[in-house]
């Protein structure tokens, strides 16, 4: 317990330095931390947020497992928008979220993609090929891409076939710039991200229905921020139907 207080300062000391916007003197109210693959419509949303005379956002985008443990160790954030339930159900277990604030906000599902320019797959069982030397997903342990993609892998029976070829990355972004730069052979993105860099890498197939949990992302304030107010009127924006159609721009699915 010695050790917390120091852990608490040196996390918020790196999110200012991150995010020097993030600081109560320069105006900024609210520190959003959520999910890398959110990033293209919650920077339009934070935007809007502010255009239409709500406070300014200054966002902290991760992998959904890194976002938790910095709101551990004491991270200053008021609002956490996750890419999975399981982190938001750990830190509800934990007491973090303000009671009554969880509401998902969007959807999504996983592609298998290839470099524009590489190899020819058909489908997720062409994985198993000779040819096929470097496979890229989210690190299971932190990023809940990696954790749909290993379940996906397991309803293909691929798992066995996998090993010594998975490239394990921080967030699913880093998936896709592998691929995009032909670094590795295939990637398991979601279609949003495949969709956000079409002229460089090529969809192969989307993962089948059942084939993993749903992809949802759920948002709620945190305790102990002191802005709750002002964390509340952020995720209405994000639940209206404005927020809708801005999800839906940039290829997100409704809650599911």
């Amino acid at each position: 317990m010695s050790g917390m207080p120091f852990a608490v300062a040196k996390v918020a000391l790196l999110l200012a330095l991150l995010l020097p916007g993030a600081t109560r003197a320069s105006g900024v109210e609210l520190l959003v931390s959520a999910a890398i693959s959110l990033k293209a419509p919650l920077e339009e949303l934070c935007a809007l947020h502010k255009a239409r005379g709500g406070v300014a956002i200054a966002l902290n985008l991760a992998g959904s497992g890194e976002l938790l443990r910095q709101i551990r160790a004491g991270a200053p954030v008021d609002v956490f928008i996750g890419a999975s339930a399981r982190e938001m159900d750990l830190a509800e277990a934990e007491n973090l979220l303000q009671p009554g604030s969880r509401v998902d906000v969007a959807s999504n599902h996983l592609v298998l993609i290839t470099p524009a320019d590489g190899l020819p797959l058909k489908g997720f069982a062409d994985l198993r090929r000779a040819d096929v030397t470097r496979v890229a997903m989210g690190n299971p342990a932190t990023v809940p891409a990696g954790r749909y993609a290993s379940e996906l892998f397991a309803w293909h029976k691929l798992s066995p076939a996998l090993e010594g070829k998975l490239i394990l990355a921080e967030n699913v972004r880093q998936v896709l710039d592998w691929v995009s730069r032909g670094e590795v052979d295939a990637g398991v993105v979601y279609a949003t991200e495949a969709r956000a860099r079409s002229a460089e890498v090529r969809v192969v197939c989307q993962a089948p229905p059942g084939s993993h949990q749903a992809v949802r992302y759920p948002a709620a304030c945190l305790r102990g921020s002191g802005k709750e107010r002002e964390a509340r009127a952020f995720l209405a924006l994000l639940t209206s139907k404005v927020g809708r159609e801005v999800f839906a721009r940039h290829g997100f699915l409704p809650p599911r």
